[in-house]
């Protein structure tokens, strides 16, 4: 069943069935019969009218979970961490292929974090998905942590990407993906790129790398909340059209509004169709999206909320 051109549908991993158990509202989404490669099924029925609601139910407790834990470390990295969630939520809960009872599954989809200092986000999902505990949350930043300032796969089970200097994760991901298609594996790699890392050389150089070598399997969501660092990117350095380089490197590219879950979904449902060439969302964000005082603010870029700030978060998240 659809309604106009979108089409979505429910993923539970067959092998685990996990599906995430959040009460919802309701929406009016139309459902493709969609079968998926390897160990995903589709599920479609008047039940799934709900999942966009349950998304962005997910979406609104990670949002409290990276609230909770950078204001326990006093330190981290809110605002971008805001900005980047509705996509992350979008993806793990639509057609990435990841058991959170074997996030080591060795034939899973990846998900490279590229801008890692956006931890608190990927935490958040983690436990939101169970595979972490509140009180690894609330360790965040700390001194044997699992959670650690940026995301590090030798410490976080569910992460695929150790994090340090920006511009890397695309070329990691790259390298995942070529590596997938020498393993004859129908798995997908998913990269998340902030905007402001797109000014990196190396950025680029993987972007037309990846073109040559038909990394179809190759799919990357740039976080555009236009603040990097401390400061918008207009005043630091500008990148422009972002998509407009992507697409004359040959990369497929869409752009949508990267808080509206059903955009999101969608783009990722077209996302996955492409077999030619890699394929670039450019998710149009706000950096701090949710918290009304973080909303658009390079201050809270990498500040952690005081007490009242807490207070206030949670009162508008509730």
């Amino acid at each position: 069943m659809s309604l106009g051109n979108i089409e979505f549908a429910s993923v539970i991993d067959a092998s685990k069935w996990y599906h995430l158990n959040h009460s919802a509202r309701n929406f009016q989404m139309g459902i493709e019969n969609y079968q998926k490669p390897y160990s995903k099924v589709l599920c479609v029925g008047e039940a799934e009218k709900d999942k966009i609601s349950e998304l962005e139910e997910m979406a609104r407790r990670c949002r409290i979970d990276i609230v909770k834990m950078t204001h326990a470390a006093g330190a981290g990295h809110p605002g971008g961490s805001l900005s980047a969630i509705d996509c992350m939520v979008a993806l793990y809960g639509t057609t990435l292929r990841f058991d959170a009872n074997n996030p080591d599954w060795e034939d899973r989809d990846r998900f490279v974090m590229s801008k890692g200092h956006a931890s608190p986000a990927m935490y958040a999902l983690l436990h939101q998905m169970g595979v972490l505990e509140e009180g690894d949350l609330l360790s965040f930043r700390t001194l044997g942590s699992v959670c650690q300032g940026h995301v590090d796969m030798n410490w976080t089970d569910g992460v695929d990407f150790s994090a340090g200097s920006l511009g890397m994760g695309l070329s990691f991901g790259l390298g995942c993906a070529l590596s997938a298609k020498m393993d004859s594996s129908e798995r997908r790699i998913w990269v998340m790129l902030g905007d402001g890392e797109t000014q990196e050389g190396q950025i680029w150089e993987a972007v037309m790398a990846a073109n040559y070598h038909n990394a179809n399997n190759l799919r990357v969501i740039i976080d555009r909340n236009r603040i990097q660092n401390d400061d918008f990117m207009g005043v630091q350095m500008e990148i422009g059209d972002i998509g407009g380089k992507f697409e004359s490197f040959g990369w497929n590219v869409r752009e949508v509004d990267g808080h509206s879950m059903s955009d999101i979904v969608e783009a990722i449902h077209w996302a996955e169709t492409n077999e030619l060439g890699p394929t670039a969302i450019i998710a149009n964000t706000i950096k701090g999206k949710g918290v009304s005082f973080m909303e658009d603010n390079p201050e809270f870029h990498g500040k952690a909320p005081n007490n009242e700030e807490l207070e206030i978060a949670m009162e508008e998240l509730s």
